[in-house]
């Protein structure tokens, strides 16, 4: 049992279990009926994607000082009561189930999810 860190809209590996969108938005131009089938989402889970703010800081990081600045700052949003708890419940699953989680960017080291990969990791995730 593990969790799998994805780019969303990329084909499903077998037994990679739900997948859940740790994004701010939903993806554009695809109906909520499809968001499963077409391998984005089984369910949407905004609350784990860094805030609006944040998103624009990580689009404009253009070295890695300006990364690692992004980095610290979603880190500290993710040390907030709700989203402490979910990376709990995360790391809770993870010893019972597979599943996966995952956003839409090409490139996981320019992505929250390798932040988010890190976390769970170091909260004692089973991580894939």
């Amino acid at each position: 049992m593990t969790i799998r860190v994805v780019q969303l809209g990329s084909p499903r590996a077998r037994g990679e279990g739900l997948r859940i969108g740790t994004v701010r938005r939903p993806p554009r131009g695809v109906p909520k009926s499809e968001h499963g089938t077409r391998d984005f989402y089984d369910v949407w889970l905004p609350e784990l994607a860094p805030s609006e703010a944040l998103v624009k800081v990580a689009l404009k990081a253009a070295d890695a000082r300006a990364w690692g600045a992004f980095e610290k700052r979603y880190r500290a949003e993710l040390k907030r009561p709700e989203a402490l708890r979910l990376l709990q419940l995360f790391v809770a699953l993870s010893r019972q189930t597979s599943f996966s989680v995952g956003c839409y960017c090409e490139d996981e080291a320019r992505c929250h999810r390798s932040v988010l990969r890190a976390l769970l990791a170091e909260h004692g995730a089973m991580v894939e």
